[in-house]
């Protein structure tokens, strides 16, 4: 997804190996579309407070995105708290740990006291909604689990860890389903002490 121009945020030649990055803001459309396309197993969200995009100060090329919104569960949502609900990169080194830092500033500066998020441990069984064998490849991605590594490297420390749930759907309030169900979580934070 290439954006409008951006002006640099770095002096021309500061960063020779590595592209300029810059964080631009995105709408919520275009945050969807990204992780329609890059995340490796859920679908968007149906809504956020606000998104914050990465990208390629030269190309204008978005590197990655971030949703976030009201906390899906009911005990965190309290009016105070936030979750980011979906992030998701083309792989460009270091943008996810920006975005996961420049979410939680953008959160605070809002007036809201806290952010969460979950990332997914090793997952076993079928991912794709399709009855077919998964021919994209994500799914072996996925199966492997999310490390964390990128919310430590911003900062992030774990707070819980939540065993698999069988989904939102019960038979007082039916529920699609999301692609997260049946898989263990872990939930994080900032570590702001």
């Amino acid at each position: 997804m290439t954006l409008a121009p951006i002006a640099p945020a770095h002096p021309a030649g500061a960063r020779p190996t590595a592209p300029a990055l810059r964080f631009v803001p995105v709408n919520f459309r275009q945050a969807c579309a990204f992780i329609a396309t890059w995340h490796r197993h859920l679908r968007p969200p149906r809504g956020h407070v606000f998104s914050i995009g990465v990208a390629d100060v030269a190309t204008r090329t978005l590197h990655g995105v971030a949703i976030v919104g009201r906390p899906v569960a009911r005990h965190y949502d309290d009016g105070r708290t936030l979750e980011i609900t979906r992030a998701a990169t083309d792989g460009t080194p270091n943008v996810a740990s920006m975005l996961l830092g420049r979410s939680r500033k953008v959160t605070y500066n809002l007036g809201f006291d806290r952010l969460i998020t979950y990332n997914h441990a090793t997952i076993h069984g079928p991912m794709c909604d399709s009855p077919a064998a998964c021919t994209h490849g994500s799914c072996e991605a996925v199966r492997r689990g999310e490390t964390g590594s990128s919310l430590r490297g911003a900062g992030w420390r774990i707070i819980a860890q939540r065993p698999p749930h069988a989904g939102w759907d019960r038979p007082s309030r039916p529920r699609h389903t999301h692609g997260s169900e049946g898989i263990a979580r872990t939930l994080w934070e900032p570590d702001d002490e």
